[in-house]
């Protein structure tokens, strides 16, 4: 399914507005330093307590102690004037958090629960193909908390979950919702700072992803990290603004797999995604209507090339799907797999061939 999304990028805050978004965060209780320090002094037990005194049920409970537990390691990214968020990834200082976060900047501003002073952090990489990228603490304080990562296989539909970020500028803010959807493939725009990425088995969440939420964490009762909220859908009847209870997280698995590379590597060597091989552009029928991809290039020893097809040739199915703009057939190629066969229909003079590609990596 394809979904026609709108970016939740990084929190970009006018100067004439930082007073008022602190004294909101101070009022609101949700400033990251506030909010951190009152979770991480309650024990299990207190909490439980006050949960009781007011009256307050077990899943009050879980949820206070998901918070408590796991807020600490959800970070605010300042780049400039623009705000983000991100995730404490290992004790040695790396934070994941999203490539349209970072943007083209090299240096942030972070601030952590456990520290009273922002810190200085540096880029490690940033993969805008799947919009991650890493960053680095230059300086790593005591007691810093990494956090728990789950698994990408036991997320369900209907599983309660928290968003945790700095929407709006307000760090150390939780929203709540459920898993509404697995396995989505969702295209990012690549105006306003966007990376364009296509990005498969994105998690679809009905808990709140505001401006600033990108690059957080979306995480389950056991307190484990399932995604990273990136986008939310639009809705034109809305004039395309935010599409209320429509977000979606970059998988936890995916997140692993690009950060463990990035750290060890300094790159992504393996991106897992399929490739054709080729340069294209949409292309408009007599109606006016997208009607495939032309073949601008391919690349040499690409899998496109090695099956045959050329420059000037106009793609139209990728393994029975239909193919009318670049925008789907990389929605397509997303759901795929390095290695995997697939049979591409195009069109070569006005006359369709059809003809099995071996896909390559991206």
């Amino acid at each position: 399914m394809t979904a026609f999304l709108h970016r939740r990028p990084r929190r970009r805050i006018p100067l004439a507005m930082t007073a008022a978004i602190c004294l909101a965060a101070l009022v609101g209780g949700c400033s990251g330093t506030t909010a951190a320090g009152s979770g991480t002094s309650m024990s299990g037990t207190t909490t439980r307590a006050a949960a009781e005194r007011r009256g307050g049920s077990d899943l009050q409970t879980d949820y206070e102690t998901v918070i408590k537990n796991v807020l600490p390691s959800v970070v605010q990214i300042e780049t400039g004037s623009d705000l983000g968020s991100g995730i404490v990834y290992d004790g040695q200082g790396h934070i994941v958090t999203n490539a349209h976060v970072v943007d083209k900047q090299r240096a942030f501003t972070v601030t952590v629960a456990n520290s009273e002073q922002p810190l200085k952090a540096s880029l490690v990489a940033s993969y805008p193909q799947q919009d991650l990228a890493v960053i680095k603490l230059d300086s790593v304080p005591g007691g810093l908390r990494a956090a728990k990562f789950g698994d990408t296989t036991q997320v369900a539909v209907g599983q309660i979950v928290l968003a945790m970020g700095s929407p709006l500028g307000l760090s150390g803010s939780v929203t709540q919702g459920i898993v509404s959807a697995v396995g989505r493939t969702v295209s990012e725009g690549s105006e306003g700072g966007g990376t364009g990425a296509t990005i498969a088995n994105m998690v679809q969440t009905s808990a709140a992803i505001n401006p600033g939420n990108s690059g957080g964490a979306l995480v389950n009762l056991n307190g484990e990290v399932i995604g990273i909220p990136t986008l939310a859908a639009t809705d034109q009847q809305l004039g395309n603004g935010a599409a209320p209870g429509i977000g979606f997280a970059i998988p936890v698995s995916m997140v692993k797999t690009v950060a463990d590379q990035i750290i060890k590597n300094g790159r992504v060597t393996d991106s897992g995604r399929a490739a054709l091989g080729i340069t294209g552009r949409t292309v408009l029928n007599a109606d006016l209507q997208p009607s495939g991809v032309a073949v601008v290039a391919t690349a040499k020893g690409g899998a496109a090339a090695g099956a045959g097809i050329r420059a000037g040739d106009v793609i139209t199915k990728l393994g029975g799907a239909p193919v009318t703009t670049i925008e789907s057939l990389s929605e397509e190629l997303a759901a795929d797999r390095p290695g995997q066969k697939v049979k591409v229909t195009y069109s070569r003079s006005g006359t369709a061939k059809t003809v099995e590609v071996t896909l390559g990596k991206a």
